[in-house]
């Protein structure tokens, strides 16, 4: 089951809104039944996603650096990913940087980039480890937009 409800609730929210960059969250962040953090990353339909990271900063530290996290620089990514926040898609051979846990008094930031001429987007979304816990399990901090 893993982060499935996180999946169903954002999937929800985006066949009912149509796949247009404006309007999509494309990406979010939630607790999955299991009570750990999951990530979610959606690019409109068969879209490449480029760049996937996790960024977590102290807060107040500016773009100081990155205490915790991960990305990846692989080319070529396409559909939707499911996946704990910390473990990425083994396929996707991340590169872990710091602690895999969120830490206290940090912010986060978990991303993705779609780059094409005419039609371009990033679906990001910040987060803290004390606000990722407020939802209930397959409950998500979409994007803002």
């Amino acid at each position: 089951m893993r982060g499935s409800a996180v999946v169903a609730t954002v999937a929800g929210c985006l066949l009912l809104g149509g796949c247009a960059a404006v309007d999509l969250p494309p990406a979010g962040v939630g607790i999955g039944a299991d009570g750990a953090p999951y990530a979610l990353i959606r690019p409109c339909g068969d879209d490449a996603c480029q760049g996937p990271h996790l960024d977590g900063r102290r807060r107040g530290g500016g773009e100081g650096p990155v205490t915790t996290g991960w990305d990846v620089r692989q080319e070529g990514l396409h559909g939707d990913a499911d996946f704990p926040l910390f473990t990425p898609l083994g396929s996707w051979r991340a590169r872990h940087r710091g602690e895999r846990r969120l830490l206290p008094r940090h912010r986060c930031e978990l991303g993705f980039g779609h780059y094409v001429t005419g039609d371009s987007y990033n679906g990001r979304v910040e987060f803290t480890g004390e606000r990722i816990g407020r939802p209930r399990p397959g409950q998500v901090w979409p994007t803002a937009g």
